[in-house]
């Protein structure tokens, strides 16, 4: 997946900061933030862990859950014409439209 990097079994966003010229890694599926910068891949890894351990520590501390849950649903808005379409390939393939979407996105998010 593009500019996602797993530190210590947790997924972090990649992106460039031009205003400050570094890397920005951001942590995903955590109950709050924790983010980190460095100018190299080798070092942002390394900030990536020690934000890592912060956050954990500190929600440790505060007796805060530290990553989010998902319940499995999410509200998706569509054009009506894209839509239809969808529906039109969902039923296509024999399937209901939740599981043609529930594909796409496996397929999209590489799992």
């Amino acid at each position: 997946m593009k500019n996602v990097i797993e530190i210590d079994g947790h997924k972090a966003v990649i992106s460039f900061d031009p205003e400050i010229g570094m890397l920005r890694g951001e942590f995903l599926g955590l109950s709050g933030g924790a983010d980190f910068y460095a100018k190299d891949v080798d070092a942002l890894a390394q900030e990536g862990r020690t934000s890592l351990r912060v956050y954990l520590d500190l929600c440790a501390e505060k007796g805060i859950e530290p990553f989010r849950e998902f319940s499995g649903r999410f509200n998706l808005r569509l054009d009506p014409a894209l839509h239809e379409a969808a529906v039109t390939a969902a039923a296509a393939e024999n399937k209901s439209l939740n599981e043609w979407v529930a594909e796409a996105i496996e397929v999209a998010a590489g799992n």
